[in-house]
């Protein structure tokens, strides 16, 4: 019978085991953490000084599997003809989110120096403007627990117990490093935290928030799918354990961060990691590029009888779509950027059919998504006097499944239904996503012939 695998297995075959101290907390405890920060970490020159405690979202399962295996698990790098495995060992605790004693105890050790963020948009449960969600039945509960000094459910209130003890134990700032696909995230989290402290009466953390931790703004690109029962047989084969919990992904990775570390942190870029000094255009060219090209696939495709990315941008007339859709993106991105390249390296990522990146993950949390990956674009060719016809196609894909209730799973999905049963169910759901393409006369038109069985 193969060994599970465990930092002791690993010593028993005469390979690395050793845990790295804790000296970075996450929040999102997932596949794309472990194949984007924690593969960095692990790779990193100095990675024996940097462990990483990681706690999941709402369910424990992830930490149930990996706490058997001391945090280890196997990453699976898939291109178009092979597969090859490493054994990642940088997260070295793997803690139920709900576990918020253990998470404040380790944000005010003066050891931890950073924590990261890998949650979806709606995870962070703000307004568009930044401010939390009094609305969020989650943020006002935990609004009271921060209060009365209980124990936050949701991301931010859990950070901001974890911040509060922090502050209260003297040890000094850290850096927030939200991993996500939000424009200026840093600063978006910034406030958000700040604005919860100071919800809950917390003034005084409030105010240590703003003036002494550190936002960083990011921009992460790995295609992560979920992993199937046939990958775990894959990662024993390649590495003689078997892994309860292995991650596939692509060859490609990036990652571009902005801002300070006070508290110190590892040396990312020694593993290809960029620190730049203005992150804006990185995260538009990705979200306009490769997350607004995913979100295209998604609505067509799916319409289309479509499954993955592969399959669709295989479809002729989808990959004329998402170079028409480029092509918009690319006349609002400053010169610099390698647009050429960068597309051309997409195409050969989507063409990975080896990876099953499937359509109808990406294409959940839609209003979110929308919001900042294809209405800039199109609201931006609209104010150059053009169409837009490439990003409203996108719109109008994801408007006709919403229409008919067929759109994948959503945050907004109440207010998705109230919006079908408005008296003009087309311009309620472009409100919903941005009230500026309902109060454009041509985008609206274009909307309703496009639906029209909408009303």
């Amino acid at each position: 019978m193969t060994d599970r695998i465990s930092r002791q297995a690993l010593a028993d075959a005469g390979l690395a085991a050793e845990a790295a101290p804790v000296r970075i907390v996450h929040l999102g405890l997932g596949a794309f953490h472990r194949a984007h920060q924690a593969w960095y970490t692990a790779n990193a020159d100095d990675a024996a000084d940097w462990g990483i405690a990681a706690f999941t979202g709402r369910s424990p399962a992830v930490a149930d599997e990996l706490r058997p295996q001391d945090g280890l698990f196997t990453l699976i790098v898939r291109d178009g003809d092979a597969d090859r495995a490493e054994i990642v060992p940088s997260i070295v605790e793997a803690v139920s989110g709900d576990d918020v004693g253990r998470l404040t105890a380790l944000l005010a050790a003066p050891e931890t120096a950073i924590v990261t963020i890998t949650i979806t948009e709606p995870g962070y449960r703000l307004r568009a403007d930044g401010s939390p969600d009094e609305s969020d039945p989650l943020v006002a509960a935990d609004v009271e627990a921060l209060r009365d000094g209980g124990d936050p459910a949701t991301t931010l209130g859990r950070l901001v117990a974890g911040l509060d003890a922090r502050r209260a134990a003297g040890v000094g700032p850290l850096a927030v490093v939200p991993c996500d696909n939000m424009p200026d995230n840093g600063a978006l989290v910034a406030n958000g935290t700040a604005a919860l402290a100071a919800l809950a009466g917390l003034d005084e953390t409030a105010a240590w928030i703003r003036d002494e931790v550190s936002f960083v703004s990011t921009s992460v690109d790995r295609i992560t799918p979920r992993s199937t029962p046939a990958d775990a047989a894959t990662a024993e084969r390649l590495t003689g354990f078997a892994d309860a919990s292995p991650v596939v992904t692509e060859p490609f990775r990036d990652w571009v961060l902005e801002g300070e570390f006070p508290a110190g942190r590892p040396a990312w870029e020694t593993a290809g990691a960029r620190f730049v000094d203005e992150i804006e255009p990185f995260e538009r060219r990705k979200l306009w590029l490769l997350n607004g090209a995913h979100t295209l696939l998604a609505y067509t495709g799916l319409s289309g009888g479509h499954e993955t990315v592969a399959a669709a941008v295989a479809d002729p007339e989808l990959r004329a779509a998402v170079d028409g859709l480029w092509d918009e993106a690319a006349a609002h991105l400053p010169e610099g950027l390698d647009l050429d390249a960068y597309r051309a390296a997409l195409l050969d990522r989507f063409d990975n059919a080896r990876i099953e990146h499937r359509l109808a993950q990406i294409g959940m949390e839609g209003v979110a998504k929308l919001r900042v990956r294809i209405a800039p674009v199109l609201l931006a060719e609209r104010a150059a006097g053009r169409s837009g016809a490439a990003s409203l196609r996108a719109l109008t894909a994801w408007l006709a499944l919403a229409l008919d209730g067929s759109a994948p799973a959503d945050a907004a999905a109440a207010q998705i239904d109230v919006a079908r049963s408005a008296a003009d169910p087309v311009a309620a759901l472009l409100d919903l996503v941005d009230p500026r393409l309902a109060q454009d006369a041509e985008i609206l038109a274009s909307a309703r012939a496009a639906a029209p069985t909408s009303g």
